[in-house]
């Protein structure tokens, strides 16, 4: 990781490894010198510099020794050309021959097409190029990929060669010239071979080979005679080693085929090789013909090369294994910032992650060095694949500080990978930019337990919520324009601009003759519909008073909880009161949340009803003609960005839906892939928003619904400073720390363990595994987790555990990851808390009975009722008063609103005084963030 920060510093210009390494544990030396950028390689042992040298392309650093050696030859006067040179060793350092140059051409875009198309496994190069324009060969045989190269020309396979790794693909000619060798019976090793010729297709990878299967190998023009056991020859002039030149009994191996004149042939001419084949053969004991040698076997060793090419596809396609490399923690005491601990890890290159997890490059698209996309298609590919163990971590009813959810789910999933050597995921919400800019911070985790780079992951990310603002605004801005322009034109006029001659003819779109559909009208011609059909089709008839779609940004501001719209003179006079949502509270960021596919995406958002008509009935995104142009806008968003946390374990991050005004959980896409590459032995570790009677509840109730996916366990994050507040504590608050929790209290500890033991409740009526996870702060006391552990285990918690990973990093949630594993031996019996038939009052009141403790509930209803309920609440308490702690019961639940979420699926009743958006505090963590200008660096994030 140190090598990536060197190769991306500007003013950093060479990097020497020092051999051998220094290290405790053996480390392959070749992976670190090939980490090193060949443009910074001065000591010339990255493969690719090793492979230009192998092949004669001098353009990149040379090895240091070796030239060094030559230069040294150089300055003594003795000439090098036609030399007799012997090199005693054949190490990697030291190696020699030449080829040549040409030029570059658009054919590599057709070559990048085929390297990225996994139902090729081969690509050939023709040689000699045929082409009208001179192109540079080198280059075109390295636009190959390496994995697809099977004539072995790319650089960096025969630079493998050259330096006796023989894991990639062998140039096909050569490798089939040491097969006929071995063939004859003539052993190799110790024999004294020489090749005629070097370039780089025949004479220089043959030479190669011959010394790696322990041959004394001279390479030679035309002075070297009668010394050779093995004799190659490659150097394309016809019949130009004589009989007189070969050593008795010698194996002679003819890789040269040219065309002679001969007036005895139909065509004139005749195919010979580089040796004079009549002679020879009275000579040698072995000696391929030409034609009719070295051909055949070429093609032999094509064919074996495409079959293994194949075979390593197919591997690589089902890879079930993981080849993690985990970064290593400089824990620190005192814990420092957040910022700084994760300024101070070098996160790998994203591309080098995915495919440590088996993730192929056609499936990632990269968003910088450190965070990609990755496509859909990968679960097509891994379809066949065991899901993995599932689980979900919840809380108990949190402070407005949080109780570490994120980092705990973060420090669970570094402990399973880095410390119990299991496949694991850490699935997350993208975060809003609500409450990074307003009270709460980030939500990348904590202390050594954070995804990183934290500053992408807290921000923009991939532009995801971006998008989502986009759609969710221009389908506001169609909606109150349909409403205007209803209002200030006739049937006739609306008919004209909505289905407008084109070229003399008018067409209904595709989303128009859906509408026609729906309104029962199957003609399909615009001009046969009567007046009365055109009135049914352009009016929509918006009642103003009754829009429920709002605008939303994805910042914190309270002066948008309640607007005006339309005040301009250009509007007519057509105003209307209207409101602003936070971007996360938007419904097609819960339709991102839920969604499977892009066409059950498009479904899901032309089903979404932005108002009503002034009878009643309900108006979609498809009716004012939106479908397709928000899928437009939002088709990337349903890609999952793949990032890591501090210890280099993979985490997807994807959608962010609130807990207490929408459902509160990340994608069902992103769990799904993440279940797919951990494959039956590994584990996905996912999120709920908030505590469990909120983020919990409408995860098994809303989500597990959708995904037909079963969790193995809940992990429940729980505090002493959270059960000191609902013992009686005073509020807690970012900065006053109250000696109540500062120092130890089991008075009042104790008073605030129902708060526990009630959401330890919740989550057994869903018969699953619950674990409790103590999320260790510096104030806490053994006697304070000692009473904690003994309070769960006789709630029913099968196991409660103290995490130290803020801390700690991964080590400090082992025992954890322990509890994890144990409890996924468990056969889960899960059932939902309610059925989907039941009416929606009695849904309602299950809910608020069963998770909250409520006695009863005040509501009234209207909407679609086979559908699941989405209760929007305060998240600071079990109840719909955020005042009123610990574990209340038998109160009175206030259900204000009701409204259709269609698209999403879900009803949402509005339990007590919430607000869709957030305001500002009075000192707003915006007084600590700042862009440094000279280092462009982001300070105080956290």
């Amino acid at each position: 990781m140190k090598l990536s920060r060197l190769n991306n510093d500007p003013t950093i210009h060479g990097i020497i490894v020092q051999m051998p390494l220094d290290c405790v544990n053996e480390i392959d030396a070749h992976l670190i010198t090939d980490s090193v950028s060949p443009d910074k390689d001065v000591d010339g042992l990255n493969t690719i510099n090793e492979g230009r040298v192998c092949v004669g392309e001098m353009t990149g650093f040379l090895p240091c020794t070796p030239n060094g050696c030559i230069e040294l030859i150089k300055r003594t006067g003795v000439p090098i050309a036609g030399a007799n040179a012997v090199v005693l060793g054949r190490s990697k350092i030291v190696g020699t021959p030449v080829s040549e140059l040409l030029k570059w051409n658009h054919a590599t875009v057709t070559l990048s097409r085929l390297n990225n198309d996994p139902t090729i496994h081969g690509i050939i190069v023709q040689m000699p190029l045929d082409c009208v324009n001179e192109i540079d060969a080198h280059l075109i045989t390295d636009s190959v990929s390496p994995d697809k190269d099977v004539d072995g020309l790319n650089t960096i396979n025969e630079g493998r060669v050259c330096v006796g790794e023989m894991t990639g693909f062998l140039p096909c000619t050569p490798n089939g010239c040491i097969e006929l060798i071995k063939r004859t019976g003539v052993p190799i090793a110790g024999a004294n071979a020489v090749v005629l010729g070097r370039s780089k297709i025949v004479g220089t990878p043959v030479s190669e080979l011959l010394k790696w299967n322990h041959a004394t190998v001279t390479v030679c023009h035309s002075k070297t005679t009668k010394n050779a056991d093995i004799l190659v020859v490659a150097i394309g002039k016809p019949e130009f080693v004589r009989g007189d030149w070969i050593k008795p009994g010698a194996v002679v191996i003819d890789c040269g085929i040219n065309a002679v004149q001969d007036p005895t042939k139909v065509s004139g001419q005749r195919l010979v090789g580089d040796v004079c084949y009549e002679e020879a053969r009275q000579v040698a004991s072995y000696i391929t013909p030409v034609p009719g040698g070295v051909g055949p076997m070429t093609v032999a060793m094509l064919m074996q090369n495409t079959v293994q090419s194949a075979e390593n596809a197919y591997k690589k396609l089902l890879k079930m294994s993981w080849d993690l490399q985990v970064l290593p923690l400089n824990l620190q005491k005192p814990v420092p910032s957040d910022i700084e601990i994760a300024r101070s890890q070098v996160p790998k290159d994203v591309s080098f992650l995915a495919s440590e997890v088996g993730i192929i490059p056609e499936e990632v698209s990269l968003y910088g060095t450190k965070k990609a996309k990755i496509s859909l298609s990968i679960l097509d590919r891994l379809k066949n694949n065991v899901d993995g163990k599932y689980i979900v971590v919840a809380g108990i009813t949190p402070t407005p500080l949080g109780e570490g959810k994120s980092t705990t789910l973060v420090g669970l999933a570094q402990a399973l990978t880095a410390h119990k050597n299991k496949k694991a995921f850490a699935c997350l919400r993208q975060p809003s930019q609500g409450p990074t800019f307003g009270i709460k911070g980030g939500a990348a985790g904590g202390g050594y337990a954070q995804v990183i780079p934290m500053e992408d992951f807290n921000l923009h990310l991939t532009g995801d919520i971006h998008a989502i603002t986009a759609a969710n605004n221009l389908l506001a801005a169609q909606l109150d324009a349909r409403f205007f322009h209803e209002a200030t034109q006739t049937d006739a006029a609306l008919y004209e601009r909505l289905v407008p001659k084109i070229k003399g003819e008018r067409k209904f779109s595709k989303i128009q003759r859906r509408r026609l559909d729906r309104l029962g009208i199957t003609k399909t011609d615009p001009d046969t519909l009567t007046s009365d059909e055109v009135a049914k089709f352009v009016r929509l008839n918006i009642d103003p008073a009754n829009v429920v779609w709002t605008r939303v940004v994805d910042i914190n501001d309270r002066y948008l909880r309640k607007i005006t719209v339309g005040q301009a003179s250009t509007e007519k006079g057509f105003m209307r009161e209207t409101s602003f949502s936070i971007s996360v509270a938007s419904e097609l960021m819960a339709i991102l949340a839920l969604t499977t596919s892009l066409e059950d995406m498009k479904q899901r958002i032309a089903k979404i009803v932005v108002a009503f008509d002034k009878a009643g009935n309900p108006v979609t995104a498809d009716d004012l003609g939106m479908t397709g142009a928000m899928m437009v806008l939002l088709k990337d968003t349903l890609e999952p960005t793949l990032m890591q946390t501090l210890e280099g374990t993979p985490v997807f991050v994807h959608a962010g839906p609130f807990a207490n005004i929408a459902h509160g959980c990340n994608s069902i896409i992103a769990d799904n892939i993440a279940l797919k590459l951990v494959g039956k032995e590994g584990y996905v570790v996912t999120e709920a928003g908030f505590g469990s009677d909120i983020g919990m509840e409408k995860f098994f109730n809303i989500k597990c619904r959708t995904s037909k996916k079963v969790p193995n366990a809940i992990v429940l994050v729980a505090t002493v400073r959270a059960l000191k507040m609902h013992g009686g504590g005073p509020p807690v608050s970012a900065g006053n720390t109250r000696k109540e929790y500062t120092e130890e209290n089991l008075e009042l500890l104790k008073k605030g363990l129902p708060n526990l033991i009630k959401h330890i409740s919740n989550g057994l009526k869903y018969k699953v595994p619950v674990l409790v996870s103590i999320n260790a702060h510096q104030y806490d006391t053994p006697a304070e987790h000692e009473m904690i552990r003994e309070a769960a285990r006789k709630a029913g918690a099968l196991a409660c555990v103290v995490s130290k990973h803020w801390s700690e990093g991964g080590a400090g949630a082992a025992a954890l990851a322990d509890a994890v594993i144990k409890a996924c031996t468990e056969k889960s019996k899960f059932k939902f808390l309610y059925n989907l038939d039941l009416s929606i009052e009695d849904k309602i009141i299950l809910i608020a009975k069963e998770m909250y403790g409520a006695g009863s509930v005040d509501f009234n209803t209207r909407g679609y009722k086979n559908l699941p309920i989405c209760m929007a609440k305060t998240q600071l308490s079990l109840s719909g008063n955020p005042e009123l702690k610990g574990a209340p019961t038998d109160f009175k639940l206030p259900v204000t609103d009701l409204y259709l979420s269609a698209g999403a699926g879900f009803i949402v009743a509005i339990a007590g005084d919430i607000s869709k958006m957030p305001g500002l505090p009075t000192r707003p963590c915006v007084y600590d963030i700042d862009l440094n200008t000279e280092t462009g660096e982001i300070e105080g994030l956290f």
